[in-house]
């Protein structure tokens, strides 16, 4: 098993736009007389940008949901062909207008903002006309249909009589997509279908079970039985397409995964502000997996200098909770690290509200065993917190279970509360109300959120949380050395110059992980070419915060830079930097 991490519905980069804009000679910064250029220009901006979310919510119904915007919450995403063909055309016809507009007039966050949207116009047709992942993942579909419902009865925001006929009619629209990717589907690789038809026993029993569960209170004869005929085609859909996957797309399957270099370089260039060669990005991540290895090794004969690596990294595995105790756990460490964050002023945390911490949904459990579950930036009434954490199954041998909280080992549950909670995930979704702008609360990157997560896991142990228990460290290390082994992998295996079965190992022998996560983790990095922003991003933050102090020499204060960090949104480091040094220094 392995952690993927979600920091809710904050993290939003809009992978599908459809768009269209007004003439008005307004919206291209024009001018009249006797009106100042720079309001002017900001309220043109204005327009464009409040126009641009209103008809891709429109038009990415999902998104919307997760947003906080429910009045297209019966809506379901057109997939097909002619779909994708007028997302690309749309975009194309917005990028275009958007370079005309005079961008020079607008204040620095506008003008920053500005190139955000454009990035991530540049990014939406790198994905829809080079890498064509619409073409080449059967699991794009199944699990795409999987979140759509899950949004709909996940967060208690409108009755549940309301939210299920939204739900009713998004199903309805699903078989549709299942066809559609039937039609759309060529020569994918053959590790994206073996991981859709693994996916599938877990989506089908989402919708046969949990879907119905979230809708017990629900009386109305007539609701429930159109419910039942709407959920029982998705399921027939949904099998049929296993089907379908099985015989007929799997001997078909014979498409590389890679994306190749050129890609590699535009997708960091449009979705994390990083223009850095190859070779130079590959030395970054080598030269932190040595200091990390280095430095575990280091931590480990503090621990024992009698034991090796190995020994040790196992009685680490066996020093954990019992399963019927590790969600008090998490509530207790939790506690104890919000108030040693509040007492040595680390970070303002904006709410007092803790998340509620729980076992993760039962259709999520194969996925993930923890992650951060959070209200998007516009809900008004669900503004729950979820911090879900897997729990081994009861029925399960003890040597499985044994295995299974090997994860949740002392060491490792305290990064990963920092990493999920305090102050990792859940303060940054804190502070998102206070960006500066609607493009901030809305478009990001995983630079900066992931990146600050990460960060947070070894600053909290570098300020004195835990009292330098050598454990600690060694569990935040192994973390760090999981993600340098990502940062690596990602690189090599999407630019050629590492196959699979190399990647696999080099998590093992490198990342210092066991074979089963190793394996998991190199098939994650087939399609999550860029998870190299984790280390990416704490090594950006990191030299960001030594820049910063440095420029404030006695003034620096530690929290006052948590905070002004995190004031900004979650925006390629880059134009943090910007904001906070006045320059476009180099991020690494």
């Amino acid at each position: 098993m392995t952690r993927n991490c979600s920091i809710g519905k904050i993290m939003m980069v809009l992978p599908l736009v459809f768009l269209t804009l007004s003439t008005s000679p307004l919206l291209f910064g024009q001018t009249t007389g006797g009106v100042d250029s720079k309001s002017q220009a900001t309220s043109a901006w204005g327009t464009l940008v409040d126009g641009f979310f209103a008809q891709y919510f429109k038009l990415n119904p999902t998104q919307a949901t997760a947003t906080g915007f429910h009045q297209y919450d019966s809506n379901l995403e057109d997939y097909s062909r002619r779909g994708i063909d007028n997302q690309i055309a749309l975009a194309k016809e917005y990028l275009r207008r958007l370079q005309a507009f005079d961008s020079n007039p607008l204040p620095l966050v506008e003008r920053q903002d500005y190139q955000l949207v454009v990035n991530n116009l540049k990014s939406t047709l790198l994905e829809l006309e080079d890498i064509r992942s619409w073409e080449k993942n059967p699991d794009r579909y199944s699990s795409g249909l999987t979140q759509s419902a899950f949004l709909i009865m996940s967060r208690k925001f409108a009755p549940p009589e309301t939210r299920l006929r939204s739900l009713v009619e998004r199903e309805k629209a699903m078989p549709a997509v299942l066809a559609a990717a039937k039609e759309n589907l060529k020569n994918p690789p053959r590790i994206y279908t073996e991981v859709a038809i693994d996916q599938l026993p877990g989506i089908v029993s989402f919708f046969q079970k949990d879907v119905p569960e979230a809708f017990t209170a629900v009386n109305d004869q007539q609701l429930l039985s159109d419910f039942r005929n709407s959920n029982m085609a998705v399921i027939a859909a949904l099998r049929d397409y296993e089907t379908f996957l099985k015989e007929s797309l799997l001997p078909l399957s014979k498409g590389d995964f890679r994306i190749g270099a050129e890609n590699y370089r535009q997708k960091l260039l449009y979705d994390e502000m990083v223009d850095i060669p190859e070779d130079r990005l590959l030395q970054i991540g080598y030269e932190d997996l040595r200091r990390n290895q280095q430095w575990f090794a280091k931590v480990a004969r503090q621990v024992n200098p009698q034991k090796t690596l190995d020994q040790i990294k196992i009685e680490l595995q066996h020093d954990h909770p019992a399963p019927d105790h590790l969600l008090q756990t998490f509530r207790d460490d939790l506690a104890g690290i919000r108030q040693y964050i509040v007492n040595q002023q680390i970070v303002t945390i904006p709410s007092p509200v803790p998340p509620i911490v729980e076992e993760t949904p039962p259709f999520a459990r194969a996925l993930t065993f923890a992650s951060m579950d959070t209200p998007g930036p516009y809900e008004t009434v669900a503004k729950e917190a979820f911090f879900n954490v897997t729990l081994p199954e009861q029925d399960w041998p003890k040597a499985r279970i044994e295995s299974f909280m090997g994860q949740f080992n002392r060491a490792t549950m305290i990064s990963v509360a920092v990493h999920e909670v305090y102050p990792g995930h859940y303060v940054q979704f804190l502070w998102v109300p206070s960006a500066p702008s609607k493009v901030r609360k809305l478009l990001g990157c995983g630079s900066n959120a992931e990146g600050w997560a990460h960060y947070s896991e070894q600053m909290m142990l570098d300020e004195g949380y835990g009292n330098g228990d050598p454990k600690l460290r060694l569990g935040q290390l192994q973390d760090a050395l999981l993600r340098d082994a990502r940062y690596i992998v990602g690189i090599s295996m999407h630019t050629g110059k590492m196959t699979f079965d190399e990647a696999v190992q080099f998590f093992q022998t490198e990342g210092y992980q066991t074979q089963s996560v190793a394996e998991v983790e190199a098939r994650r990095g087939t399609s999550d070419p860029t998870y190299l922003v984790y280390t990416l991003g704490k090594l950006e933050i990191m030299k960001l915060r030594q820049d910063y102090q440095q420029k404030m020499r006695e003034g620096f204060s530690l929290q006052q830079f948590h905070d002004t960090f995190l004031r900004q949104g979650f925006p390629p480091i880059k134009i943090v930097r910007e904001t906070m040094l006045g320059d476009e220094g180099p991020t690494l």
